[in-house]
């Protein structure tokens, strides 16, 4: 039997739903390939398809990237903190930004070209592929700055791409609009071009154009590099007493824990304590984890440890149960980041703890759009639930660059995980160190 919605609260569920199908909209998006040239020891790496590589298959939505140390992994996870910071505070105090110590410390050793970084994106199966290319460079001062940039989109499935903006020195143009508008390569323009010269050779120029409603595709590209979340949690930080200011997303750090879960829990009470039900049963010996709300509209976490009476608050809990329980909220993220990179999450975690984390991370993530989820480990168990499509391998060649490869294209990983040997098992038994193939 059907019964009528009231006038009021049917239109307040047709207004729910259509601000669930906008936010789902903007944030689709993922990278299907990077390319990365001349940035320390990461002399010209490829990952996944790009513009030059299009044989190559795409890149999944879960990246994990192993390696002996010195390697690359660190400098790769890096990298794309340098692009993030680039947006935020320009190239030049990029390259000075969390102890890189300037533009001739980043660019490898006796390079003549620029830094280069190729970006191959795409917002969902159905729309065609956008380049983005980034040059950095030292100006004839001396300084770093923004040497080429440029967006192209593939006009059809197997057409050539057109540049809908390019700036060489910060002078150059951009189309209008969200559709074919664009420049062949033979110079044919199709759409409004507009001419376009930046007072700011050191401020990406996705950045200002970005900001212009009038360049819908510059702004939908830019909104997804501003989605990414490079984390770097420290349990001491996440022990932090914040002030009462509800935060949709974890900083770097996590040191707004329980602003986090102060929002989720305004947001959502209902669905905040089932999320809480479900992490709590991740967690090793928490029974669990409730929220508490001060006077002053503050909320902490109450954590109940199995064969205690009394709960702790997250300013007592150990290291291990405060980095899982991160880790797991950031997975429950309402309005996911699109892209998150992770640096080596089984520091401080018991090693069993991993497989069910990789496992948990790689169903989350899925197989659409919407998330991404790139990280490094030094884990065998961690790489044990993954499958050799998810697995990247970084080595070093015989001038000290890295390479990196992956692990499905080797012949004996092939061959191996047809008899059910596991990807973190062939690691640990140094099978990449000993094959040249």
């Amino acid at each position: 039997m059907l019964y009528a919605i009231p006038c009021e609260r049917k239109r307040m569920a047709i207004r729910e739903y259509t601000w669930a199908n906008l936010r789902m909209e903007r944030n689709m998006g993922k990278i299907e390939g990077i390319k990365i040239q001349n940035y320390g020891v990461l002399k010209d790496i490829v990952l996944g398809k790009t513009r030059t590589n299009q044989r190559a298959r795409a890149l999944g939505n879960l990246v994990a990237v192993i390696g002996q140390s010195g390697n690359g992994k660190s400098t790769l996870a890096d990298a794309f903190g340098f692009i993030a910071d680039c947006l935020e505070v320009g190239v030049e105090a990029a390259c000075d930004a969390n102890n890189r110590g300037g533009f001739e410390r980043l660019i490898t050793q006796g390079a003549a070209e620029p830094i280069l970084f190729e970006l191959y994106y795409r917002e969902s199966s159905k729309t065609r592929p956008i380049t983005y290319e980034l040059e950095i460079d030292l100006d004839k001062t001396g300084r770093p700055y923004v040497k080429r940039e440029r967006l192209r989109q593939r006009v059809e499935k197997h057409g050539c791409p057109r540049t809908f903006m390019y700036l060489q020195e910060g002078a150059g143009y951009a189309f209008e609009g969200n559709d074919d508008g664009g420049q062949d390569d033979d110079g044919s323009i199709t759409g409004k071009k507009v001419e376009v010269q930046l007072s700011d050779i050191r401020r990406l120029g996705i950045v200002t154009l970005g900001a212009m409603k009038q360049y819908d595709r510059i702004e939908k590209f830019l909104n997804f590099l501003k989605s990414w979340y490079l984390c770097y949690f420290s349990p001491d930080a996440a022990r932090r007493l914040q002030n009462a200011a509800p935060q949709a997303y974890l900083d770097r750090i996590g040191s707004n824990i329980n602003n986090v879960a102060q929002y989720m829990y305004r947001e959502n009470k209902r669905e905040f304590e089932k999320i809480l039900h479900e992490i709590q049963s991740k967690l090793p010996g928490i029974e669990k984890i409730e929220p508490q709300k001060f006077e002053n509209g503050q909320m902490m976490l109450r954590f109940y440890e199995k064969g205690f009476e009394r709960p702790f608050y997250s300013q007592r809990m150990s290291d291990g149960t405060l980095k899982l329980f991160a880790y797991y909220l950031l997975l429950h993220e309402k309005n996911p980041r699109q892209l998150v990179f992770i640096e080596e999450p089984e520091n401080g975690l018991y090693h069993h703890y991993l497989g069910e984390l990789a496992e948990e991370m790689k169903n989350n993530v899925g197989n659409g759009f919407s998330k991404q989820l790139f990280i490094t480990t030094h884990s065998p168990f961690f790489v044990n639930a993954l499958g050799p499509d998810d697995v990247w391998v970084l080595t070093k060649n015989n001038d000290g660059c890295s390479e990196i490869r992956r692990a499905s294209d080797y012949v004996f990983v092939r061959e191996l995980a047809e008899e059910g040997v596991a990807v973190g098992d062939m690691w640990y038994s140094k099978y990449f160190e000993s094959t040249e193939e």
